[in-house]
């Protein structure tokens, strides 16, 4: 067997697949979860321009999950608290998006130090440190199944009951504030949600790739569209491919999950951002020929 050849086994192996299938039946119930609730809370995040504090509060979430470990806790428990607490700090001090980002660039150093010292701290199997960065496939047991159901619900209801508002209150803040939608308070409402969010999808992709399930998929559903229906159903769409297909892939493999939602997820965008540029010629090109010479 060449070199070349073992890489792909270690990449991509099928062997007795149909057997592994069956340990990630939590795992795969679970990623719809993390999907819809990825996808939902991701339109809100490129409309408010929040990425960063997505990258900020995942440190936290590393953080409080590695405390938990350490301590022999529920992880899923600590990484909650941890990215609530990062959530409530950026949503209580950085009202503007200048503030906002001096206290997110102050808190991950912080986290990700908090984090590294608890994990070199643990004396346990070094599979479960890793798990935290990168993501675990087979881990999702079923006391941390009831907590991202459980978790995940009570965003999906906050998320229902302050749509129409958070999305004026995002679209044209000033607007909203003179028709009285209390823009400040939803703000911070929303801070705490996408804490919950990133806490659930820490537990899947891992502290450090995030971003892929709570901002890429929202991101490349806003290449191919502004329709506010269809935007969150794409970005929904998006974000279940994107978990269910590097969950398959992983599952025969002895690479983390964390580089094969990644993949499918850049994938996707490249595709919407490729799709939508052409589209955009093309509309330009028929106006442009639609002008009179």
């Amino acid at each position: 067997m060449t070199i070349a050849d073992g890489i792909w086994q270690q990449i991509f192996n099928f062997d007795n697949y149909g057997e592994l299938l069956a340990l990630v039946r939590n795992s795969l119930i679970a990623g719809v979860a993390l999907g819809l609730v990825g996808g939902l809370v991701g339109v809100f995040v490129i409309m408010r321009d929040l990425p960063f504090a997505v990258h900020g509060i995942s440190e936290l979430s590393f953080a409080g999950a590695s405390a938990a470990l350490l301590l022999g806790m529920n992880i899923v428990a600590g990484s909650i608290v941890g990215s609530l607490i990062a959530a409530g700090t950026i949503g209580v001090l950085g009202s503007r998006a200048r503030d906002r980002n001096s206290v997110i660039g102050t808190i991950m150093p912080f986290g990700l130090g908090l984090g590294v010292l608890f994990l070199a701290l643990y004396k346990g199997r070094a599979a479960n440190k890793f798990g935290i960065l990168t993501g675990q496939i087979v881990a999702v047991d079923t006391p941390q199944m009831s907590w991202l159901i459980g978790t995940s619900a009570v965003v999906l209801v906050a998320l229902a009951i302050m749509w129409r508002p958070l999305a004026f209150a995002s679209a044209d803040p000033e607007v909203a504030e003179a028709r009285g939608v209390p823009v400040h308070p939803l703000s911070f409402a929303f801070m705490i949600v996408l804490g919950l969010a990133v806490a659930l999808s820490v537990q899947i992709v891992g502290a450090l790739l995030v971003l892929t399930l709570v901002v890429t998929p929202a991101a490349a559903a806003a290449r191919i569209t502004a329709s506010p229906v269809l935007l969150p159903v794409l970005s929904v769409v998006f974000a279940v491919a994107s978990i269910e297909g590097g969950i398959l892939l992983a599952l025969g493999s002895s690479i983390p999950i964390s580089p094969y939602v990644t993949t499918i997820s850049f994938t996707i965008y490249l595709v919407c951002r490729l799709t939508g540029t052409y589209r955009t010629r093309q509309w330009g090109a028929a106006r442009t020929a639609a002008e009179p010479g």
